[in-house]
């Protein structure tokens, strides 16, 4: 991506604090903030403020070396897909809700841990699971009422847009540990379970105030770089894990019908839904469209694919190779999508109509 983009965004972020701080007597009618939950794909460094383990933290180099002079804690070379999304509806970078958790919230903040779940047991102790993240947003709305009123308060929820990246950690920590809770169930209660939990989130959102949603499915976490290294050590073969697309999958299609259901039964209910599956699939598929050329293997880690979580050398495995040129690569670590692709599929989630509907975001910043 271009350096100048690139500073002009980082920019942004050195703007973040002053624009945070607009006094609330200049909000509009219009004015829309962004709320963000979820994991690792939208974690902007709450995960460097919890007592976790460096398995899920990326608060050290190479992580944000394309765009930051210091690592922030995003597992990337550079921004997420909020971050992007944030820049294109003119919002300062929605920060991390642990760096700024008094405030001030009037354009929103995140409150995504990388290796979240929907489920508590999902990598249980080491991350902010989903109802957790909703937990510290009510604490929020406690605070936007307390600084705006309850009037003001309405206004500004009801305006704002929620985005959601949560579900994939649910499904590959079962390959991590002998999930009992997994392997005590069907696939299909398991999803339920799943699906049912991040029912409950949007609900309470919805009571609070919330009436604009974004949903990422699932992508596909079977042809992840780490997961096309465990099939390679196990089978021997390059392809990707057959059972973690297939629960990706069921996984969608309950989303969907969650999401049929909340916006027959909720009144308001807006929302974009990102078939993320689908569309990452065909950028992996056609690479030269978008200017990759590898999309299986990581620019940064070791191992079959480089796949193995071992940027950076802060875990348990210490050398890792680095990629000479990282917009070639799709992904930058293991399980993790560069720069480069964020900013494709931020652009695809603002403006686009083929793998986004029934609104793109742009829409529903507007509406």
């Amino acid at each position: 991506m271009a350096n100048n983009f690139c500073v002009h965004v980082f920019a942004l972020a050195l703007l973040a604090s002053f624009c945070n701080s607009v006094h609330s007597s200049a909000l509009n009618e219009r004015h829309v903030a962004l709320f963000v939950f979820g994991d690792s794909l939208f974690d902007s460094g709450n995960n460097n403020y919890i007592n976790t383990t460096n398995d899920f933290r990326a608060n050290f180099r190479p992580y944000g070396e394309t765009s930051f002079p210091y690592p922030t804690g995003r597992f990337s070379d550079g921004f997420l897909i909020p971050d992007f999304i944030a820049k294109f509806a003119k919002l300062p970078l929605v920060p991390a809700y642990f760096r700024v958790k008094y405030g001030p919230f009037i354009n929103g903040v995140n409150f995504a841990s990388a290796g979240a779940g929907n489920l508590a047991e999902t990598f249980s102790g080491k991350v902010i699971d989903l109802k957790a993240q909703l937990g510290y947003f009510k604490k929020v709305s406690g605070h936007l009422k307390q600084e705006l009123g309850t009037e003001r308060r309405k206004e500004l929820l009801s305006n704002a847009v929620y985005m959601f990246s949560i579900g994939s950690n649910d499904y590959t920590s079962t390959l991590a540990s002998n999930s009992s809770l997994f392997n005590s169930h069907t696939k299909k209660e398991y999803v339920d379970m799943v699906i049912g939990n991040f029912t409950t989130v949007i609900e309470e959102i919805y009571k609070e105030g919330g009436r604009k949603f974004v949903f990422f499915s699932v992508g596909p976490i079977g042809c992840k770089p780490s997961t096309r290294a465990l099939n390679i050590l196990q089978t021997n073969s390059s392809g990707c894990l057959g059972n973690l697309q297939t629960l990706a999958n069921m996984h969608n299609e309950a989303l969907q019908n969650m999401i049929t259901n909340l916006n027959k039964n909720l009144q308001g209910f807006k929302y974009s839904y990102f078939d993320f599956f689908a569309f990452a699939t065909y950028v992996s598929n056609n690479p030269s469209k978008y200017g990759f050329k590898d999309t299986k293997t990581a620019c940064c880690g070791s191992g079959p694919f480089r796949g193995f979580p071992s940027c950076g050398g802060k875990g348990q495995i210490k050398e890792y190779e680095l990629c000479s040129n990282v917009e070639d690569y799709l992904f930058f670590d293991y399980a993790h999508a560069s720069e480069k692709t964020n900013w494709i599929s931020a652009t695809e989630l603002w403006e686009g109509t083929t793998y986004v509907a029934p609104n793109n975001v742009k829409l529903l910043f507007q509406l």
